[in-house]
């Protein structure tokens, strides 16, 4: 079996004994369900020459936009001369669309569900132009201890939503571990009742983003040991996390807003490696619902840290950055797993015109990095 974040356990554990007071499997992420724009730093500025920059969010508002808040907590986005505003998204497929309609200038989402916009969208593309979140949170997630690895999938019953980009993959998923994709059943449900199924039995497994997934479960009164985790990028699916998106259009009209936008939120990212603790009170001091939960945030965060964020290649490249070879060959298992109509090369989906030089983007060195506590 593969048992990821050991060190969660006992996290999970004063979890459980918040499990009976809310509804088993709930999506954490559904606790601050009104959230919408939320940057009370940005929509209090009086500086009436910063330049207005609307921002959407992959889904709802929480910990893993933490480098968001602090770049307005600590003024680097004003000043790049902008005033940022997010609101809250309702899934990638629906935050490219948005993105895609001009709704909002710049969004977070994932480059693959970008890919199948442009390939129906060919003349509106959006474009990625910087990429933090060095590994996808793609995973098959099951507390079947009878799963021990993928090959145990085969005659199983998987839950997700239709458009889960981890579902919409799973046939490539099933390719590289050995399992006919045809001898496994889908359940349909809605994104807030998919940890609610596994945790019900009423399926075997779940196709999910690992960050979403995890908290709900744990919350829901499993322990980590409980939960297999099968990632994607373990097995053969290298694929990136979500990327800062931008239309083509708006990037060519706006290089200086991208520039400094990009800048601004990498330095975010920066303090957040250094200082996650503090990060996570910024989050949580930013959300307007008062009812997230700080511990589903805790480990949804320190699994992103852990297992997508930290890696030897952001160590090696910098933050925001890409290995063309490796965006390359994902772009490429994308075109097969969605059934593409044309093969995009990585220029078309990916720009790093706007990063900063490599020394300002570096990781923070391990010395200055505190633990998650």
């Amino acid at each position: 079996m593969i048992k990821r974040l050991s060190s969660l356990i006992s996290i999970a554990a004063s979890l459980a004994l918040l499990a009976s007071c809310a509804s088993p499997g709930a999506n954490t992420s559904a606790n601050n369900p009104t959230n919408s724009t939320v940057s009370p730093a940005a929509n209090t500025n009086t500086n009436t020459n910063l330049r207005n920059v609307s921002v959407q969010l992959a889904f709802l508002f929480q910990s893993l936009d933490a480098p968001l808040i602090l770049a307005i907590n600590n003024g680097y986005f004003a000043a790049e001369g902008l005033n940022v505003t997010y609101e809250r998204g309702f899934g990638n497929v629906d935050t490219i669309s948005k993105l895609g309609t001009g709704t909002f200038d710049i969004a977070f989402s994932d480059i693959y569900n970008t890919l199948e916009f442009n390939d129906k969208n060919p003349n509106d593309k959006i474009i990625a132009v910087a990429v933090p979140i060095n590994k996808a949170p793609f995973a098959v997630l099951t507390l079947d201890d009878a799963i021990a690895s993928p090959q145990d999938l085969a005659g199983k019953t998987l839950g997700a939503p239709a458009g889960d980009g981890p579902r919409k993959l799973f046939p490539l998923f099933a390719k590289e571990t050995g399992v006919d994709p045809n001898s496994v059943t889908w359940t349909t449900m809605e994104p807030r009742l998919r940890e609610t199924f596994l945790l019900q039995g009423k399926v075997d497994a779940i196709s999910a983003f690992s960050t979403s997934a995890l908290p709900s479960l744990l919350k829901g009164g499993k322990s980590r040991d409980d939960i297999t985790v099968f990632y994607y990028n373990d097995f053969g699916l290298d694929f990136y996390g979500n990327a800062i998106l931008a239309k083509e259009s708006f990037v060519r009209q706006n290089p200086d807003v991208i520039r400094g936008f990009v800048r601004a939120y990498l330095r975010g990212m920066q303090d957040m490696l250094r200082d996650p603790n503090a990060a996570l009170d910024a989050v949580i001091a930013a959300d307007q619902s008062k009812l997230m939960d700080r511990e589903a945030e805790k480990i949804r965060l320190q699994v992103a840290l852990e297992d997508l964020i930290i890696t030897p290649e952001a160590e090696a490249l910098g933050l925001g950055a890409v290995d063309p070879q490796r965006l390359q060959t994902t772009i490429t298992q994308t075109v097969e797993g969605f059934g593409l109509s044309s093969q995009p090369t990585v220029a078309d989906i990916f720009t790093d015109e706007f990063l900063p030089p490599k020394e300002e983007r570096a990781l923070p060195p391990q010395n200055e990095r505190q633990p998650l506590s």
